[in-house]
């Protein structure tokens, strides 16, 4: 379970409409009551898609080209682009994508950023060998072994039993 509250669109909506009318962003938290790192995320999010892109956020998730992810991570790592102008640049409607984005490219360049295919692999089981001569022969000796083993330890216990028996009954 998350210990993040959740806001409606209505607050949401309210916070846009109050950054619209030239407040701060810790103005607005203080006015709608909500913590000043959710009210600047949706300010972020509302400079960067707008309304719709605010009013959807936390229920849809969007899919980025390679070419947007390398386009918006090189603006920000190499270019030196604040991350509020990036995402309206490039249309990211949240700062996480963005920042995985930017931790991807410092540790591997563009091409960590790449699709991951989905899945197990086809085909990454491979078949049973077949075993060689030898092998064949050796497994052919070792299970007459485990047989005997088997019996002798069987036989060894029977006979303990026998004689624990055999000693309780005489006195």
């Amino acid at each position: 379970m998350t210990r993040r509250t959740l806001y409606d669109a209505v607050t949401r909506s309210r916070a846009a409409e109050l950054y619209d009318e030239g407040y701060g962003v810790r103005s607005i938290a203080d006015l709608i009551h909500v913590p000043y790192a959710a009210v600047r995320q949706w300010i972020d999010t509302y400079r960067s898609v707008g309304i719709e892109g605010l009013m959807v956020m936390g229920h849809k998730y969007n899919r980025y080209s390679f070419e947007t992810k390398v386009a918006a991570a090189r603006a920000v790592v190499d270019e030196g682009m604040p991350k509020a102008e990036a995402m309206a640049k490039f249309g990211i409607a949240s700062m996480t994508p963005l920042k995985n984005w930017m931790k991807a490219y410092r540790e591997g360049g563009p091409e960590a950023l790449r699709p991951k295919p989905k899945g197990r692999p086809k085909g990454s089981a491979s078949p049973p060998k077949k075993p060689t001569r030898e092998q064949e022969l050796e497994r052919r000796v070792q299970k007459p072994e485990a047989e005997n083993a088997y019996l002798k330890k069987s036989m060894a216990l029977k006979a303990e039993r026998r004689s624990r028996t055999a000693r309780r009954q005489r006195p």
